[in-house]
Parts: structure tokens; C-alpha cells; sequence
């Protein structure tokens, strides 16, 4: 598939660098701008030696389907200038707005038929561009529905429940030391602040606690396909039914997807985040990738004409 360097000047001027992956046949095409999960990502999802690889089969598989893909470097990585640490959920969030305002201006791009896929934090991020009526449809890839603070502790309980036993027997005071953690990082005001001898993104952090996806998923009217999948150790499955709720269009489609982890990979076992190695060795889930291309084809693309509204056009 023809891939194109595309490079999205941000409100503040930074360049994010990317890619333009497009359909072999004419265009223009319906398109999809491709976000990804939290952390110094690059444009096909990898972060050091937590590589997704994502970007690369989802942007083949939505080609195959006649659909293009914008994915891009987070700030600090790859080729996009600035420091990622010093980035804030709300900023990143700005960014993705600014990537789907370039992708509609893109002469091989039908700006009416531009989506969105977001994973994890991209989820949450395509739930809020969605709420705005930024997007003709939204995939949301393992999103939570509820606070930030609310997933979080949701996710360290969850994840807490597969370590190995010795690990589990000291839960009190990592659970104390937990907490600490949490208030400190509340009490920080800085981008980047360091906390229990590490630096971490305070400022993101601070701006995630707070953020509540249940006000934009109740906002949106445009198609909405979420998956998240059974064996999800970082997102709480039962959200799904949060947002079949609040949700208000007709055209929405929930899946829990059997034996499916937050790394959008199938784990017949026992989910655990020491398996998480081990499940980055193989490929994406072919049949997620095969769903989400059916169906955003299925809505971005437009419907053929039918020949009885040309008729009556005809008649004088």
C-alpha cells in the first residue's frame, strides 16, 4: 500500500511527524486518523521495548478496505521534536484534533468521511473528538468509562491479582505505598515532577485523575464501534456495558471479545502482565484488525447511489 510522509503542524506549531498509508485504487478515500495508547509512542504504537506494532497491519488491512490512515510520532519520539514527559493528556488530546483537521485538508483524503481509532488513551481521546462532531465514526479500542482515578485503581487491583503469591502477601503496604503515590502526584504542579525517586509525567497524570470519558460518550451521535476484550487486565470489560448505556446513537456496536488482552492479542490463559512478553511476539489479532476494517469501510465510504433518486431527478 502507497505510504506518504505527512507532517501535522500542532496548534502550538510543533511538526508531529507521520505517516499517510493510502487505498491502491484512485481516490480520494474515506480516512482514519490511527491514536494510540499512553507513553512515548511513535507512530506504529512502540514504545522501546513495548512494541504493539499496530500502526503498520491496521493501516494494511483499513488500505485493503479502501480506507487511508493517519498515524503519527508522539511528541519526543521518532521523528516529532519535544520532550514527551513534559506532555499533558488534555495536550495530546489538541494534537489529535490537529491530525484530523490535516488529514480532511489532504487532497487524496474525502474530508466528509475522516474517523477515528484510538486504543487505550487514543480511545478516550476519540470518545472526546467524537463528542465534538470531529469525526464521521469512532473505533474505541479498550477505552474506560468512568474516571481516570476510578481506572487506575481499577487496573492496580487488577494487575495486583496476577503477580505470583509472595508478591500478593505484602498487599497492605504496597497498597499504603500506592496511595502515597497518588497523593503526591495530586499534589504536584509541574509538567514533569519526580515521585518515589522516578520522573513521571505529573502534568498528564494530574489531567487523566480528573477526566471522566462518561461526559463524552453521552455526547455522541455519530456510528461508535468499542472493543475491549475479555481477558483485559488494564481496562475493566464490564465498561463496555457503560457505554452501550450512554451512548445515544443507533448505530453502535459493543464487543467482548473472547480471550482478547489490552495488547489486542488472544491469551487462552490466565491474564497476567508477566505474559505481556510473550504476547508482544506475535501478531495483532487478525480478526479484530478484519472487523474494525469492515467496519469502518462499511460507514466511511459512501453509499452507491440509487438509481430511483436518479429517476425522479429526471422527471420533469
Amino acid at each position: 500500500m502507497p505510504d506518504i510522509d505527512m507532517t501535522v503542524t500542532a496548534d502550538d506549531g510543533t511538526l508531529l511527524a507521520g505517516t499517510l498509508t493510502l487505498p491502491a485504487r484512485p481516490g480520494p478515500h474515506p480516512a482514519v486518523v490511527l491514536l494510540h495508547g499512553s507513553g512515548p509512542l511513535d507512530r506504529d504504537g512502540n514504545a522501546g521495548k513495548v512494541p504493539l506494532n499496530l500502526g503498520r497491519p491496521l493501516a494494511d488491512a483499513l488500505a485493503a478496505a479502501g480506507v487511508a490512515t493517519l498515524r503519527y510520532d508522539r511528541r519526543g519520539v521518532g521523528a516529532t521534536p519535544g520532550n514527551w514527559q513534559e506532555s499533558g493528556f488534555t495536550g495530546n488530546r489538541e494534537d489529535a484534533s490537529a491530525a484530523l483537521r490535516a488529514l480532511r485538508a489532504h487532497p487524496d483524503v474525502r474530508g466528509a468521511s475522516v474517523g477515528v481509532v484510538g486504543h487505550s488513551e487514543g480511545a478516550l481521546h476519540g470518545m472526546a473528538l467524537a463528542a465534538r462532531d470531529e469525526v464521521a465514526a469512532a473505533v474505541l479500542l479498550a477505552g474506560f468509562a468512568s474516571t481516570g482515578e476510578e481506572a487506575f485503581r481499577w487496573q492496580a487491583a487488577s494487575v495486583f491479582r496476577g503477580l505470583p503469591a509472595p508478591v500478593r502477601l505484602l498487599r497492605r503496604p504496597l497498597g499504603a505505598l500506592g496511595e502515597r503515590v497518588l497523593a503526591r502526584l495530586k499534589r504536584t504542579t509541574t509538567d514533569v515532577a519526580r515521585v518515589a525517586g522516578k520522573q513521571v509525567n505529573a502534568r498528564w497524570m494530574r489531567e487523566i485523575f480528573v477526566h471522566d470519558s462518561r461526559t463524552d460518550l453521552a455526547a455522541i451521535t455519530v456510528p461508535v464501534l468499542a472493543v475491549t476484550g475479555d481477558k483485559d487486565i488494564q481496562v475493566d470489560p464490564a465498561d463496555l456495558d457503560v457505554v452501550r448505556r450512554l451512548v445515544p446513537g443507533a448505530d453502535t456496536e459493543i464487543r467482548r471479545a473472547p480471550d482478547l488482552t489490552h495488547l489486542l492479542r488472544r491469551d487462552p490463559g490466565r491474564p497476567t502482565i508477566r505474559s505481556y512478553k510473550k504476547l508482544l511476539s506475535r501478531p495483532v489479532d487478525a480478526d479484530l484488525l478484519a472487523r474494525v476494517a469492515e467496519w469502518l469501510g462499511d460507514r466511511l465510504h459512501e453509499p452507491a447511489p440509487d438509481p430511483r433518486d436518479e429517476w425522479q431527478a429526471a422527471r420533469p
